[in-house]
């Protein structure tokens, strides 16, 4: 069912939108099988830290039961909803909070930053951004504590406000002051549910301090144009999105 003009208000507002249940538990249930084998028999902690940046189970990244999470769920006509025309999706990000208490110490927790922007691992005047970030829930997100993802809401109207009045390319600085001092508000979920959340919104990681895994599929998606405008879309929240032109954003702009 695509989105109504009342989720597309939401999403304009918040730059957030969640639907429950979008992938079934046999969806879910393959990939985690998949990626369960990976953590348990291929990771080694120190492999912890370079997959916190990228991705855990590197070699999962084109599987194709991975990639059904996006592509037969419904998460991908929601990404048209949103953008009009995608660019095809082609990997998997796999993303796991381990246990505090399993491996103390080696998984650091990630500040408020957008993705692809400034990124400590990076060269500061490359940039990897994209449009939309699409993330499946693959194991029970219910408790804060246990390495939720945190964002904040609204924060994409800010952040294209920072781009265009104080970054520049080659920055190091990820978010401004104000923002960096928010904790967000944590992405709770279950197993099936599926977040769209676009680029610019702000968001952070803490430690797990539960004692399972927090598992977490994710797909970048960009609008076909993105790679040839990525600083202006860095400063025009909407370049990206044109089926959201028409929405009413009287209520929602500031």
């Amino acid at each position: 069912m695509p989105l109504t003009t009342e989720e597309k208000a939401t999403f304009k507002q918040d730059g957030v939108l969640v639907r429950r249940g979008l992938a079934n538990p046999e969806q879910v249930k393959r990939a985690v099988s998949l990626i369960e084998s990976s953590y348990r028999e291929a990771m080694a902690p120190d492999d912890i830290p370079a997959y916190s940046q990228r991705t855990f189970a590197p070699e999962l990244a084109e599987h194709a039961e991975l990639l059904a999470l996006y592509t037969e769920t419904g998460a991908a006509a929601h990404a048209a909803d949103l953008l009009g025309d995608t660019s095809p999706v082609t990997t998997a990000q796999v993303q796991i909070r381990v246990p505090e208490s399993e491996f103390p110490g080696v998984q650091a927790e990630k500040a408020m930053h957008v993705d692809g922007v400034s990124c400590p691992h990076l060269d500061p005047r490359e940039l990897r951004t994209f449009s939309l970030l699409v993330g499946v829930v693959l194991s029970d997100i219910s408790d804060p504590r246990g390495g939720a993802l945190r964002y904040l809401p609204g924060g994409h109207l800010a952040m294209a406000r920072w781009f265009a009045d104080e970054w520049s390319l080659g920055m190091t600085q990820q978010v401004p002051p104000e923002i960096d001092r928010e904790n967000g508000t944590p992405f709770l979920g279950r197993p099936g549910d599926v977040l769209l959340m676009h680029h610019l919104v702000p968001h952070s990681v803490a430690r797990n301090l539960m004692p399972f895994p927090r598992v977490m599929a994710y797909f970048r998606v960009s609008h076909p144009d993105h790679a040839g405008r990525r600083l202006e879309a860095l400063c025009d929240p909407w370049l990206d999105y044109p089926p959201l032109a028409d929405v009413p954003a009287s209520n929602f702009e500031e």
